[in-house]
């Protein structure tokens, strides 16, 4: 657990914190509302407590002086620490909670989770950071089950979200478990402009933070290469984030005239704060030229600097789509006014598991402003954009993670026999977007379902081998037409191939998550038929007796002769088995007939 930090003071987070809020549209910082999930679940989804490390990391990287507060739910809602100013006292009593993070209860509300948090009175927009498994598991005195979770999980997505979004409220969600909801998380985020991730180690807990911090706190960098920086004459101050594991030896951190330092002998106003993790150093009016760091250094560590000449872009999309461009607007300010340092270029790339590779663009310079449009990325997952500006006295970086989310979901059905089609990109729609499919160059017709979704008939196959069913799509958005191909769907009459949840988008996969909680429903409830059967075997005779006892004292002989006749066992034996084995024939079945409904859909 983290040591208490009396002091900390993240310069560049705080000046860009108030500046960023201005292309949000508001005059105050945002305010950062952390919702934890202590349901029973957790305590099985999230053995290594990462919740309690999440709180020490938030404590680490929030600006001072935003606001900030921290919401536990299970079946109720608490507020442990109210939204308040983030400073030293703000920092103390948020480090003396995890005690209240593991204080378990039996249910998950979400729904009002996120609706009680949301209503606090604030004066800037709000980010709400969700750590949950991502299952919501209401009280079964609330209604039948699986039925009054669904219903929730459909309040929540259809009605409360799009009118959370429309309030200025964007959600970061952060799930502990891949067997959580994970559809659910993503539409949480993609519905309100927020980041979400799946964790499953503290190491990948503190880059979803860091991602989270930096998307709603957008800061500059330097470029930290071959364990160098440079530091050019008009940075005030620089923040150095050196991530490591624990037990590792100590970072010294070795300025340009060769002073080198470390914790122990770092000047007084330099702030050094070493976590089993991470060191995070504040260096006041650094030295120019080149620094160096020695010692442990793992990736995804970071200088960040605060500066009078800075990076200021347009508002980038947190979720991008498959098949779509992405435009992106750069330029340099000083004082307000737009500069352009001499020889100054500027790059984009992007990268990660939603793109093959590298991508590289070179943007344009139109009058101090430099523009491009990013290539579409070819595959959904999370991905990291990077901007580069380089001149001769001036080198910045701006880091901004994202989620890929396909522009068009797709699912195969439980026969095998009929695609769906699902818009997933915000502005696609029957109006603006049509389809052409082709199977061995056979033309299938395309037609629409509902607003957002359209089936596709897929004709009997003679044979069981697989055969790709290529789809490719045409949108209008704006008067600009976009082109691209769906990932091949590869059809099998056995349904062998499974489709990957990624290409099925957040709303068929929500769908398939529901469709799975209604199976489970039913596989708990056969499973508690057969318990109670085997009970009653086991308990059948003391009971008949009993019976029998009070209301038939002239069978009470018999019943009696019965019970001590090895044959009457037996045939009650012959019965139990015969009866055990139907059950569990019929849940074997049941659970085939599952599998198999996963194993036929498509598969890219």
């Amino acid at each position: 657990m983290m040591a208490t930090i009396v002091a900390l003071c993240l310069s560049p987070l705080t000046a860009l914190a108030q500046s960023a809020t201005g292309q949000a549209g508001s005059d105050e910082p945002p305010d950062v509302r952390v919702v934890v999930d202590v349901s029973g679940s957790m305590k099985t989804n999230d053995p290594n407590r990462l919740a309690g490390s999440a709180l020490d990391m938030l404590v680490a990287l929030l600006p001072s002086g935003v606001s900030a507060g921290i919401w536990t739910f299970g079946e109720s809602i608490d507020n442990p620490l109210p939204l308040g100013q983030v400073d030293a006292q703000w920092r103390e009593r948020a480090l003396a909670l995890p005690p209240a993070l593991e204080q378990y209860q039996q249910h998950t509300d979400i729904e009002a989770a996120l609706r009680t948090a949301a209503a606090a009175e604030g004066d800037g927009w709000r980010h709400l950071v969700l750590l949950t498994d991502g299952v919501i598991d209401l009280s079964p005195g609330r209604g039948a089950k699986p039925d009054v979770d669904l219903a929730s999980r459909q309040r929540l997505v259809e009605a409360m979200v799009p009118d959370l979004a429309n309030q200025g409220v964007a959600i970061h969600a952060i799930a502990f478990s891949p067997g959580a909801d994970v559809a659910l998380v993503e539409r949480l985020a993609q519905r309100t402009g927020g980041l979400a991730a799946v964790v499953e180690t503290p190491d990948a807990l503190l880059g979803a933070f860091l991602d989270i911090v930096e998307r709603i706190f957008p800061v500059d960098q330097v470029p930290l290469e071959d364990r160098r920086f440079t530091v050019d004459a008009g940075v005030d101050d620089f923040s150095a984030l050196i991530f490591h594991d624990p037990g590792q030896g100590e970072v010294t951190l070795v300025a340009p005239d060769g002073t080198r330092y470390t914790r122990d002998t770092a000047p007084a106003e330099v702030r050094w704060q070493r976590e089993p993790r991470f060191d995070l150093i504040r260096v006041p009016d650094p030295a120019q030229g080149e620094w160096r760091i020695e010692g442990p250094l793992a990736a995804d560590s970071r200088i960040t600097v605060n500066s009078d000449r800075h990076l200021v872009t347009e508002a980038l999309p947190a979720t991008l789509y498959s098949g779509f461009e992405v435009p992106l607007a750069v330029r340099v300010e000083s004082d307000g006014e737009v500069t352009v340092p001499e020889g100054l270029k500027v790059t984009a790339e992007l990268s990660g598991e939603a793109v093959d590779g590298l991508q590289i663009l070179a943007l344009g310079n139109d009058d101090g402003v430099f523009r491009g449009r990013l290539p579409s990325p070819s595959g959904t997952g999370a991905a990291e954009l990077v901007i580069t500006a380089e001149g001769e006295d001036f080198h910045r970086r701006r880091v901004q993670a994202v989620n890929v989310l396909p522009a068009v979901g797709a699912a195969l059905d439980e026969s095998g026999r009929r695609v769906t089609l699902v818009a997933e990109h915000p502005r696609l729609g029957h109006d603006n977007t049509r389809f052409e499919a082709d199977l061995l160059g056979q033309s299938l017709e395309v037609a629409p379902a509902d607003a957002r979704r359209w089936s596709l008939e897929i004709p009997p196959q003679e044979d069981e081998v697989s055969r790709p069913l290529r789809i490719s799509a045409v949108a209008t958005i704006d008067g600009n037409e976009t082109r691209w191909n769906l990932p091949p769907l590869w059809i099998n009459r056995d349904g062998e191939v499974a489709l990957d949840r990624a290409l099925a988008g957040p709303t068929l996969s929500g769908e398939r998550f529901a469709e799975a909680s209604e199976r489970q429903a039913e596989e708990e409830a056969g499973e508690a038929l057969a318990d109670q059967f085997v009970a009653l075997v086991n308990e059948g005779p003391e009971r008949l007796v009993q019976w029998w006892r009070e209301g038939r004292p002239g069978l009470e002989p018999a019943l009696e002769r019965a019970r001590h006749d090895p044959r009457s066992w037996l045939v009650a034996a012959i019965l139990a088995v015969v009866v055990i084995a139907w059950l569990l024939w019929r849940r074997r079945r049941t659970r085939l007939a599952a599998a198999g409904s996963t194993r036929e859909e498509p598969h890219v």
